[in-house]
């Protein structure tokens, strides 16, 4: 077996195999700490900047450890990018017969029992879904995985896709008569069976680490678990150490219930009269709260008109529906499992009305968040260590968690004392670019406060000269989908004022993959975007070579899980906004800026437009955490960095 120094180096296996590959002694070093974790079945918190190499620094031990191993990444794109280049590179490189799987969650799977109710039933929202369905069962014909990303005629966001997927609801299982075929568990199969399954962290902690049928058995044969993109973990082990139950879940019963009825129980008259009568209770629930998707506190859900009397209400007629399901279940298989479905949502719904019970000493908080067709009850839980702690004891198994952004100041303890990582070793390695010649952090003078009325307005007025300058090429990073829209408005205004042409795309205009493409493909564009493009986007060369950010991360107070922590923290005698919110806002200040910079050749300037970054003793520890670049708040120093 090869050694690290062997791969890594100048003239090692990589360098053989990689075109323009040259040894980073961060990455080497990197390797050699998780390759001794996974030896020591260790836990391992490693920072690494970007640039540093990371896929690969934990790739090489994976793959040379001899055992079963897990990688979870932050979304399903990245998962595909390890799968499809990072993984098949790697291993050629070194020659491994090592077996790799991906696995997703089922809903991107065709599902051909619901594939073939749906084309039975006919009834389609529109002309193009009735024809992707059409176009889906072709792909279902043909393909190994069923994986709809690979179905290249149905777009990713058709209406087709819900109707022609499984969830964990309505799977029939063993009893489904299209069990044989199915691509869910092939994949599953696949999986159990593969060296390195490759998973994303929603999957991880839905049916992996919470022991989902089916994939119950992946992590106890696993030797090490690998995090990448680690920083998102504490957002959704919370929410998957919680409950939640949406009035979409309801809608698909009632629907699922109507096509099973159609199929199995034509001489049950009640039936459809009652999934109608469900229908509406669902959406007269949501109609109690504003359009406007928004996230609700519950004292703010119990203080709307008519919100406890509609929630009393659905769950009465989703009760009646699952009585006379009860009475045609043995019917079919799938009017069994709508009676089951029934009788399940009923309970969910009561345990959030009534108010989970405190489960081993853990304090939950109940919230409700809209989304434009539909409302989500969560019940979350305020910290979720002791959980994290519980789930990773047991059999004895490396566990490393990396990312470029994990600590403050070089100090993990947030991130280890919010995830309980208790005695975990740590480390952390800096980007290898030449931050100091390559870009230069701008922190405007004579800035108002953030809250003031007027602040997008001079957040584009002070950055419009530098866009100028940059010659478009820009990323304008929002803090809320309020001041993404404003913005996007006052730089249209400009533009046309000062006859520019350059092309403004926004978030929302198209999924996130074909903004990136147009925004590289354009090269002088300028994007604006909220949350989702602070984070897990790579835009090297020319094309980007200014980020500004509106306003520093903080989660808005009135956030009802941050609000509940905020108030556990106080009765616990800590201070909440040191140890917990600017943290936090640290880490996603970091995730934005590292937008900037992602080769070596890239040159640009970091716009952080909020004066707090320099007028509050606090801003120190912000600014001191991001990679060194030269610093300045004179505008004629930002342009000048621009000329050639």
């Amino acid at each position: 077996m090869p050694s690290l120094q062997d791969v890594f180096s100048p003239e090692g296996l990589l360098a053989s195999k990689i075109p323009g590959y040259r040894l980073r002694p961060q990455q080497l070093e990197m390797a050699e700490r998780i390759a001794a974790a996974i030896a020591g079945n260790s836990v391992l918190v490693a920072e690494a900047g970007t640039g540093t190499g990371k896929t690969f620094a934990y790739l090489v031990p994976a793959l040379l450890s001899g055992g079963k191993v897990i990688v979870s990444t932050g979304t399903k794109n990245l998962q595909d990018q390890l799968f499809s280049k990072d993984i098949p590179t790697v291993r050629t490189a070194l020659g491994s017969p090592v077996q790799a799987a991906l696995l997703k969650g089922r809903a991107n799977y065709v599902c051909h029992y619901h594939l073939e109710r749906a084309l039975a039933d006919g009834r389609f929202l529109t002309r193009e879904d009735a024809a992707d369905a059409h176009r889906v069962a072709r792909f279902a014909r043909i393909s190994k995985t069923g994986d709809k990303s690979e179905c290249a005629d149905v777009a990713e966001n058709s209406g087709v896709w819900p109707l022609v997927t499984s969830t964990r609801e309505n799977c029939l299982g063993q009893e489904c008569p299209s069990h044989k075929d199915c691509f869910v568990l092939a994949a599953r199969r696949e999986a159990l069976a593969a060296d390195l399954v490759v998973v994303n962290h929603h999957l991880f902690f839905a049916d992996v680490m919470l022991r989902d049928e089916g994939t119950a058995e992946l992590l106890p044969a696993c030797n090490t678990v690998i995090f990448d993109e680690a920083h998102q973990l504490p957002e959704t082990a919370s929410l998957f150490f919680g409950d939640n139950v949406s009035t979409s879940q309801v809608l698909d019963l009632a629907r699922d219930a109507r096509l099973e009825g159609i199929a199995s129980a034509k001489d049950c008259l009640d039936l459809p009269k009652l999934c109608g009568v469900v229908e509406k209770a669902a959406k007269d629930l949501r109609l109690t709260l504003p359009v406007e998707p928004a996230r609700f506190a519950l004292a703010q859900l119990q203080e709307r008109a008519g919100f406890d009397n509609n929630l009393v209400g659905l769950i009465r007629e989703l009760d009646t529906l699952g009585a006379l399901l009860e009475t045609q279940a043995a019917r079919s298989e799938g009017l069994e499992s709508c009676w089951r479905r029934a009788g399940e949502l009923v309970a969910a719904l009561r345990r959030w009305q009534n108010g989970r019970a405190d489960d081993g000493g853990t304090d939950y908080v109940r919230w409700g968040e809209t989304y434009t067709h539909s409302l989500q009850l969560n019940a979350t839980p305020l910290i979720v260590a002791g959980i994290m702690q519980k789930q990773m004891s047991g059999h004895p198994r490396a566990w490393i968690f990396t990312s470029a952004t994990l600590a403050v100041q070089q100090n993990f303890d947030h991130y280890c004392g919010e995830m309980g990582l208790v005695g975990a070793e740590s480390a952390s390695w800096e980007s290898p670019f030449d931050y100091a010649r390559q870009a230069v952090l701008y922190a405007p003078l004579g800035m108002p406060e953030p809250n003031t009325y007027a602040y997008t307005e001079a957040v584009v007025h002070a950055a419009f000269p530098v866009v100028q300058a940059s010659g478009g090429r820009a990323f304008f990073l929002c803090t809320s989908l309020r001041a993404m829209r404003r913005t996007r408005e006052l730089l249209e205004e400009a533009l046309e004022r000062a006859g520019l042409e350059f092309p403004l795309l926004m978030q929302g205009e198209g999924s996130k993959n074909e903004l990136l493409e147009r925004f590289r493909r354009l090269g002088n564009a300028i994007l604006v975007g909220s949350q989702s493009f602070w984070e897990g986007v790579d835009v090297r060369g020319e094309a980007l070579s200014l980020v500004v950010i509106d306003k520093l991360p903080f989660a808005p107070p009135d956030d009802p899980v941050l609000s509940a922590r905020i108030e556990r923290m106080k009765q616990d005698g800590l201070n909440a906004f040191m140890d917990y919110q600017l943290p936090r806002a640290v880490i996603n200040v970091k995730q934005g800026a590292g937008r900037l910079i992602r080769d070596e050749t890239d040159r640009g300037v970091l716009m952080i437009c909020d004066p707090r970054l320099i007028g509050k003793h606090y801003g120190k520890r912000i600014w001191r955490s991001l990679p060194p670049m030269k610093r300045t708040r004179e505008l004629a120093e930002v342009l000048a960095f621009f000329k050639p």
